[in-house]
């Protein structure tokens, strides 16, 4: 990752990412641009630079926030007519870890509105496009983090994954995105979509960029009770180095000094048997064969897996995640923040006429599905079978990692689908989050891996899945497979 020194300044940087922000404005990727305060932190940076005064890891590297995440810069709308308008007084855990290593919030990145959606379609700002193709979508819900990364406007981006946010869009855009483990990274100062399954992630270009930012951002936070003892950073290298043999090598390729004169021993991977079927774009199938004669040439062992509760991860998914949204979007009503409707004779009339007006279609669609699944008389049929569902795939994982190291899956059924293709389709949309779903439900981890490309050039991702609280492994033996 280029960070600024004496030869090349902070400023520099930025301008460079600015300009090409502004070069790829037709992609609609950010939402705000934050070129005042962004150059004003270059300056300052470059200042500590020219003193010879200790700068942080990231040191005027520019990034772009997924317009979800809190921060004093520019309004935080997550993309939602709703919270137009809204200038938070806070500033998301992740964002002051990244900020306090002297990275430079560059503009804020488009998505699906409140994160509902797989595409970046169901944005109130319109959709973002692809970084390869115009007339295809650029995945979702965070698309335009995905794309800024892609275009190479910025060196990294953030993200959030309730069911597939990141994983799906880098996959899309032929860029690595990580879903981490639940409760790895805090979610304090991140709009809610759904509390049990959101997750905050990165865009990078590389796996060691990602190891680098995961160990700057992951760790307990006391103002988000779900996060973890920091992990990530308290393995020692020999635990996240596990079973390497130190070997010569003339040029082992490793920009991490951690893995010089290293290669992985043996790993068991695991291919799930369930997702092999005729519902998957052949081109994705075959990188997925293709990506599995590599590894067993290069002495990993390629196990089948079984895992048949896994057929019902997305209908559990479609009915806990909806319950979560209904119950955490009941505090946009006008009142306290965001927009309010200027057509409103009473307070009732108020909260129906700003929540009718203010939410897309999808948001109402996921309201409306999650206080269904949680009223009387419905709550023991539809969300009490899915949270047993639940326990069945985080068991299943568990009995799956018994017989091997990491699990490697297509990301989605299929490479990047046209803009408009499937927006009017609620069922097909969800469709895309099949393979991906099941992650979130069970707090796994995921991590994305470009692995080539369709006849007619779009990106295939395929997704590299751990135990829980192995992100560091799994990222070290991306590292080595990528």
């Amino acid at each position: 990752m280029k960070t600024a020194n004496k030869k090349i300044t902070a400023e520099r940087l930025v301008k460079d990412a600015l300009d090409k922000a502004k070069h790829f404005a037709d992609y609609n990727i950010f939402t705000f641009l934050n070129e005042e305060g962004a150059l004003k932190k270059a300056r300052e940076i470059d200042a500590r630079i020219a003193r010879g005064e200790k700068v942080g890891k990231l040191a005027g590297v520019p990034y772009a926030l997924k317009d979800n995440f809190l921060s004093p810069e520019g309004e935080t709308t997550a993309s939602a007519h709703i919270l137009q308008e809204f200038i938070s007084p806070v500033t998301a855990t992740a964002v002051a870890k990244l900020e306090a290593e002297d990275a430079i919030m560059i503009g804020r990145t488009n998505l699906d509105a409140f994160a509902h959606g797989s595409s970046t379609e169901n944005s109130f700002f319109g959709p973002t496009l692809n970084a390869y193709d115009k007339e295809r979508v650029a995945g979702g819900s965070s698309g335009g983090s995905a794309v800024a990364v892609a275009l190479d406007i910025v060196e990294f981006a953030t993200g959030t994954d309730t069911g597939g946010s990141i994983r799906q869009p880098a996959s899309f855009n032929g860029v690595f995105g990580l879903k981490p483990t639940y409760g790895c990274v805090s979610r304090y100062g991140v709009v809610a979509m759904a509390s049990s399954t959101d997750c905050i992630g990165f865009f990078t270009k590389t796996p060691e960029d990602m190891d680098l930012l995961m160990s700057i951002a992951s760790g307990q936070d006391p103002k988000d009770l779900t996060t973890l003892a920091d992990y990530y950073n308290g393995e020692s290298q020999e635990q996240c180095l596990e079973g390497l043999p130190e070997v010569t090598t003339e040029d082992d390729g490793a920009s991490d000094p951690s893995l010089k004169n290293t290669v992985l021993a043996p790993r068991r991977i695991g291919i799930i048997k369930d997702f092999d079927n005729e519902s998957v774009d052949k081109s994705i199938r075959d990188a997925l064969k293709e990506k599995c004669e590599l590894l067993k040439s290069k002495g990993h062992e390629i196990v089948e897996l079984k895992m048949p509760s896994l057929k019902y991860a997305l209908p559990a998914y479609y009915i806990i995640v909806p319950a979560e949204v209904a119950s955490n979007l009941s505090r946009y009503d006008g009142v306290r923040y965001g927009f309010r409707s200027d057509e409103s004779k009473d307070l009732d009339q108020l909260y129906e006429n700003t929540r009718s007006e203010g939410f897309m279609p999808e948001n109402k669609r996921r309201i409306m599905i999650g206080n269904f699944v949680l009223s009387s008389g419905f709550y023991d049929a539809y969300f009490l079978k899915a949270a047993k569902a639940r326990t069945l795939i985080i068991e299943e994982y568990e009995k799956a990692f018994e017989k091997c190291d990491y699990i490697l899956t297509p990301v989605s059924p299929s490479p990047a689908f046209k803009l408009g293709e499937k927006v009017n389709d609620p069922i097909a949309m969800y469709f895309e989050d099949v393979m991906s779903v099941s992650l979130n439900l069970a707090g796994v981890p995921g991590l994305t891996i470009p692995v080539g490309k369709t006849d007619t050039g779009l990106p295939i991702g395929l997704q590299l899945v751990g135990p829980r609280r192995s992100d560091k492994k799994l990222i070290n033996f991306a590292k080595e497979i990528a």
